[in-house]
């Protein structure tokens, strides 16, 4: 490719509401053009980049023995309301009427609509396991669209469907998914890690994330030092603690007339924040679906962990406690709850680690005090003991090798196991070995192919731009020349070098846009191309040409034969 006869248009204004390297970047390099909240137009160079990713992602999954097919974005109502999640999924599904006022929307995936497929196209076990995948737009009216693709409405997805007849060879299926993306990571140069995950809004038994390691990454991951276990902090289970030490100090009140949170608690006794205990207000459903007043307790230097405590029994769609609940069932006002001498009966769930506490403070349910050596058994029944807190860097490892450590994530890969929850609400079977008809259990694999661009620059940037891995780069190698009007052989070795490299198979672009140095590997630097081959007057006087890889410090001046050995050709 000839620079002067593509589309490169890059710019050094930023727009104000560019937050994170990424979207500042493609934006600079001129990869995307944003055309409305959270719709971005995907520029010549971007869209090359972008096949990149695409391209490995679809070999991979044909590889694994995936099937492409293609389904349509736009989905009618009835589907959704098979499964009922035309109401749950709730404001990211966009609705639209069609000239008949018939309802549907735009998929922001696809369950429903290779659930209907399946139930078409399969009769019998005998086509069965199979596994279909597509690369394919997807919409979600984002409350906040932000971040640039990162977090955009619009996005590129490849999502697949798998149906088994086992739960057994739905396992099977998983782990050879669970390896494809593996190897698509690897394949693409990026640093990422595989945890175990929530399943969300989509469902299932089982999921796994893969998150591309990033310091700007939305997602905390908590992985072990001593094994392979990693899992996103709202899934990572929090280690046993060790049994309960027997009660060494009476309950007594203490005067906090304005420490309101534990730590000014702590720090008004000379305590350790470990020794407070937090009390959090919700409001759940009790066995007969009544609403019923909670009391969740984490150690003063924890955080309580909604998507586990949601997982309680009567929690699934708990809400934070009103102020005038609090009074009326703690008789005090927020800043001094604790679960002893509750005005009313409320539930009270501890945290592990709360439940193995001994002479610990909490609130005392009366404005301007709190409660110190309190204990379990004594001065207050045992507790409903659950994990429901935030794993904390150097807490043991679930599987007891080595502890915890916490980095961030950038989600842009998720594998779930889903069961038979579609298939059943949709009335999918095949008939079995004995003629009968069976449901086939489901698994669904998704991969963000337009967040991985954004992903990989967060983890691939310096001061003077992107710095792709070779396998994501729009090209391999640029070459530059100087000056070539002056010194027409500096055109024709120049034009020369490139024809042979193309030969080669070498993606390569030629920079013949006749700019000045400066400005030109201003341009190569930004766009991230890993090589640059300069020629020159003075080069080709001393029968060499100036290198320099995207990461290297400093540029070397190599004969033909060198710049060739350092291009892999």
């Amino acid at each position: 490719m000839r620079l002067s006869q593509f589309h490169l248009h890059t710019s050094k204004e930023i727009p104000a509401d560019a937050e994170i390297i990424s979207h500042k970047l493609m934006l600079k390099a001129g990869m995307i053009r944003k055309l409305a909240s959270g719709l971005y137009t995907w520029t010549p160079l971007g869209l090359r980049v972008l096949r990149k990713v695409e391209h490995a992602v679809r070999e991979e999954m044909n590889a694994a023995g995936a099937i492409e097919l293609l389904m349509p974005s736009v989905q009618p109502k009835e589907l959704w309301e098979e499964t009922g999640r035309w109401e749950k999924f709730g404001g990211q599904l966009l609705k639209m009427q069609d000239r008949k006022e018939a309802w549907y929307c735009y998929g922001p995936t696809h369950e429903e609509v290779i659930t209907d497929f399946a139930r078409n196209e399969l009769a019998s076990y005998k086509q069965l396991p199979v596994t279909f995948y597509q690369i394919q737009t997807k919409f979600r009216d984002e409350i906040r669209p932000r971040f640039g693709v990162m977090r955009a409405r619009e996005f590129l997805m490849k999502d697949a469907y798998s149906f088994h007849l086992s739960d057994e060879d739905l396992e099977r299926e998983y782990r050879n998914m669970f390896d494809a993306y593996c190897r698509i990571f690897e394949r693409l140069g990026l640093q990422y890690r595989a945890v175990f995950a929530d399943t969300g809004a989509i469902g299932g038994s089982a999921s796994h994330e893969f998150h591309v390691l990033a310091d700007s990454g939305e997602d905390a991951i908590a992985y072990s030092s001593g094994s392979d276990y990693a899992a996103n902090v709202e899934l990572a289970a929090a280690a046993a603690p060790a049994p309960r030490p027997a009660a060494g100090e009476q309950m007594r009140r203490i005067e906090t007339p304005t420490q309101k949170t534990c730590e000014a608690v702590a720090a008004l006794m000379g305590i350790g924040l470990e020794r407070t205990v937090k009390s959090v207000a919700v409001v759940g459903a009790d066995a007969e679906g009544a609403p019923q007043f909670v009391l969740a307790l984490v150690r003063g230097d924890h955080v309580v962990n909604e998507i586990k405590l949601a997982k309680l029994a009567g929690l699934g769609e708990y809400r934070p406690a009103t102020e005038a609940e609090i009074v009326e069932y703690l008789g005090s006002e927020p800043g001094f709850l604790g679960p002893v001498g509750p005005a009313k009966a409320i539930r009270v769930v501890a945290d592990r680690d709360v439940a193995a506490m001994a002479d610990f403070v909490v609130g005392a349910n009366e404005a301007g005090y709190h409660l110190a050596g309190v204990n379990w058994g004594r001065d207050l029944p045992e507790p409903e003991v659950a994990d429901i807190r935030n794993v904390v860097a150097g807490d043991p490892s679930p599987d007891g090798q080595g502890t915890l450590a916490l980095c961030r994530g950038i989600e842009v890969g998720h594998v779930f196991q889903l069961g038979r929850r579609y298939a059943e609400a949709m009335k999918c079977s095949v008939l079995d070995e004995n003629g009968k008809a069976a449901v086939p259990t489901m698994g669904c694999y998704g991969v963000g192919v337009s967040r991985i661009v954004a992903a990989a620059i967060e983890q691939n940037f310096d001061d003077n731009g992107i710095r792709w891995p070779e396998a994501m780069a729009p090209w391999k190698v640029a070459v530059c020349m100087i000056n070539p009007k002056k010194d027409a052989s500096v055109a024709e070795a120049a034009d020369t070098l490139y024809r042979d490299l193309a030969a080669a198979g070498i993606e390569v672009v030629l920079d013949d846009r006749g700019l000045r140095p400066g400005a030109m590997f201003a341009d190569m630097e930004l766009i991230g191309i890993p090589h640059r081959v300069v020629v020159s007057e003075r080069g080709l006087a001393a029968g060499t040409f100036e290198y320099r890889a995207r990461t290297a410090a400093e540029s070397e001046n190599l004969d033909r034969a060198g710049v060739l050995a350092r291009l892999g050709v």
